[in-house]
């Protein structure tokens, strides 16, 4: 069974019931979710040996948001405790022409103040083959960056194979401070995972002429993308997410790959239209999804409809988790899916 690890931030997620906007609701539901904590649930739920990373307060909080992810099937032996708050978000789901929105409230969280020194990166990574991390973790300081980078360097020297989903958050930080601190890391880094505007605002490339609020697609400058970033940073893989929005409530969706079995052009993965449930996790379950088919199956294009597929599941399923098994990811890759009852 391969060994996956993935290093992060996982926050108290508030979000009004059903489409209420802010002010409207008087209550709010409550769950867990993280761009690499949402990767760690989707490879436990694949039958992989699961392995998150963080630092969380020893309260009752914490020990919620812990249990949160072990009751799906994931390691949580190295999580480091210490620190006063759980990061939390508040989340407005929107639906037709009203997106959806976000409010932060992550200043100083346990994770924020992580420090290096405090993981032993070295004994984690023995026996692992791939640790996975995104743009938000070195964006959240300096010192979760540098314990990224004691991470990084030690799963190099362990052999173990990198993807990074670039996630660039403009609440987080700009784009100059992104590039600063992105373009050093990707030198660790073996499967690179970003949309259009990841690869522009954190690595300073763009993809034609494609306008995503427009729904409107450049395919070959997404491939020229691809290949360009392949190019520069001698990624083994990197992938780029497609999404069309037509509405808050309807999206294209399909990805392409770009590897040493791709030839000249990079392998495009079939569309879905996808009536969204809730959007947040859908990037972390393709870059889970992904990293799943690249471990377990035989060829790059494979790996690339599964995580599509993937994906495309989650965005019915509420909550940042993505809750499904292997065999409904190869079922929906098999029949297109229909959304027929099963009795």
């Amino acid at each position: 069974m391969k060994n996956v690890v993935t290093f992060g931030e996982i926050m108290l997620r508030l979000s009004t019931p059903g489409f209420e906007r802010f002010v409207q609701a008087s209550q709010f539901d409550v769950s867990y979710g993280g761009g690499e904590a949402n990767v760690a649930v989707s490879l436990a739920g694949y039958g992989l040996n699961s392995w998150f990373v963080t630092r969380l307060p020893e309260h009752e909080i914490g020990e919620a948001a812990l249990q949160s992810v072990r009751r799906y099937g994931v390691n949580t032996e190295h999580i480091v405790r210490g620190g006063d708050r759980l990061g939390i978000y508040f989340l407005e789901t929107g639906a037709s022409q009203r997106p959806s929105r976000v409010i932060y409230d992550r200043a100083d969280s346990s994770v924020t103040e992580i420090k290096s020194g405090m993981v032993d990166w070295e004994n984690i990574f023995e026996g692992k083959e791939w640790f996975h991390w995104t743009g938000i973790t070195p964006a959240l300081g300096p010192d979760p960056a540098a314990v990224l980078e004691e991470a990084c360097r030690a799963a190099k020297k362990a052999g173990v194979t990198v993807s990074c989903d670039l996630n660039f958050r403009a609440k987080l930080w700009t784009e100059e401070q992104a590039r600063k601190v992105m373009k050093p890391l990707m030198s660790y880094v073996d499967v690179c995972i970003a949309n259009e505007e990841d690869a522009e605002k954190c690595l300073g490339f763009t993809a034609g002429t494609t306008d995503v609020e427009d729904a409107h697609l450049d395919e070959k400058g997404y491939a020229h993308l691809a290949m360009e970033l392949k190019k520069e940073y001698d990624f083994k893989a990197v992938a780029i997410t497609l999404r069309e929005s037509f509405s808050a409530s309807r999206n294209g969706w399909s990805a392409l790959l770009h590897d040493d079995k791709s030839c000249s052009t990079p392998f495009r993965s079939r569309r879905y239209e996808i009536d969204i449930v809730d959007r947040v996790g859908g990037g972390d379950s393709f870059a889970a999804g992904l990293i799943y088919g690249l471990l377990c199956m035989d060829h790059s294009r494979d790996a690339l409809e599964f995580a599509v597929a993937a994906s495309c599941l989650k965005h019915s399923i509420p909550g940042d988790f993505n809750l499904v098994s292997r065999g409904e990811v190869e079922k929906l890759i098999k029949s297109g899916g229909s959304g027929r009852v099963e009795r």
